[in-house]
């Protein structure tokens, strides 16, 4: 199993941890990963909920919020740590300043098109800075829209590049009808994304990584992605069941409780279908019936709170602290595969065994076609 580079930045693993919101990923995951090789991820979505103040200073909490969970995860590990931060965050701006000034190592931006970022940073004085920028998109189409903008606009490109598929957990980058069924496979996607980005790898002269995600579980799956082109692979669904994941041990237990037919698509205020875990919360969502509330900022851009039937913040938020009948898991495809809480160490190790083992048994046969051939 190859390393994973992204610039003048080396993971020992090719492992991203997906970074997961509101509050699921903070510096207790992120570390845990980083310190068995992998990049570790803080999701800055709706963080500063987690501060006693939000309510009154949430553009300040989460800052301040942010600042905190980077500041903590350092202390815990030497590894190599990043933060995922949507675009549809009224504050995305504010937040990739403060990741850049605590000198983040990688900074995932999703959930829009970050079109302007590499502006936004010059004109606030960032130009010579540690922080890797990498886009995620749902298609090559994507891909090579966002690089060809910034290689015209800023003369750069996009350090790395996730390709999130419609079988990840959470919002999701795709129509109702293309998250569920006959669903675009995950390799389709990378190979066209790769077809793109070598195009202006050439004309750069630097390698972009591209990074799978969305429906990979174990370390075959892994193998068969990196296959296809991928070079890494992004991992959200797996971790939540571990010790070191930042969620109460309610919102874990609620992937080990779920069935297969337990996952279902809903419509997110936000205006994006997403994958959950069913629950009576949903169920009363899905029935059309609302959760009133009061909401103090419009914190996505993307949400018509006048008219949201429901806050997802506030609901993701609850599930985070263990409240489920005030709130949902967000879940891949595969979390009803989860049958117990592990630590991250025996995470990685599964899936570092079981990519090895897949490798072996793909070279083996191999040989015998090889050698089938010859006679």
């Amino acid at each position: 199993m190859n390393s994973l580079r992204i610039g003048d930045i080396v993971a020992r693993l090719p492992i991203v941890q997906g970074g997961m919101g509101v509050a699921i990923s903070l510096s207790g995951l992120a570390s845990a990963v980083a310190n068995e090789g992998g990049i570790g991820v803080i999701s800055a979505a709706a963080i500063g909920m987690t501060e006693p103040d939000y309510m009154r200073n949430f553009r300040a909490a989460n800052k301040r919020a942010l600042q905190r969970e980077i500041r903590k995860a350092r202390s815990l590990t030497d590894g190599i740590i990043g933060v995922n931060i949507m675009m549809a965050l009224t504050d995305h701006e504010e937040l990739i300043k403060v990741a850049v000034e605590e000198k983040i190592d990688l900074v995932i931006m999703g959930a829009g098109l970050p079109l302007r970022i590499p502006g936004m940073l010059a004109e606030a004085g960032y130009v010579d800075f540690h922080t890797k920028l990498a886009v995620k998109v749902s298609s090559g189409k994507a891909a090579k829209l966002i690089f060809q903008y910034w290689a015209n606009k800023y003369n750069r490109i996009p350090d790395a590049v996730v390709v999130e598929g419609p079988l990840a957990g959470g919002h999701l980058g795709f129509k109702a009808e293309e998250v569920t069924g006959d669903v675009v496979p995950l390799h389709c996607l990378i190979e066209d994304t790769v077809r793109e980005v070598k195009i202006f790898e050439a004309q750069f002269g630097k390698t972009v990584p591209v990074i799978a995600a969305g429906g990979i579980y174990t370390g075959k799956d892994m193998y068969e992605i990196m296959q296809a082109g991928a070079t890494a692979v992004k991992l959200g669904t797996r971790f939540v069941p571990t010790f070191e994941c930042d969620a109460d041990m309610a919102f874990k237990e609620t992937y080990i409780s779920c069935k297969e037919e337990d996952i279902t698509i809903i419509k997110s205020p936000v205006g994006l279908p997403g994958r959950v875990v069913k629950n009576e919360y949903v169920s009363e969502v899905l029935k059309g019936n609302t959760k009133p509330f009061k909401c103090v900022w419009n914190c996505l851009s993307s949400c018509d709170y006048k008219k949201a039937p429901y806050c997802i913040a506030l609901a993701l938020h609850n599930a985070s602290r263990g409240i489920m009948t005030d709130g949902f898991a967000f879940a891949g495809s595969n979390a009803f595969r989860t049958t117990k809480i592990q630590h991250v160490s025996e995470i990685i190790n599964e899936l570092v065994t079981e990519y090895n083992a897949e490798e072996i048994r793909q070279q083996a046969v191999s040989k015998v076609l090889e050698e089938v051939n010859v006679a």
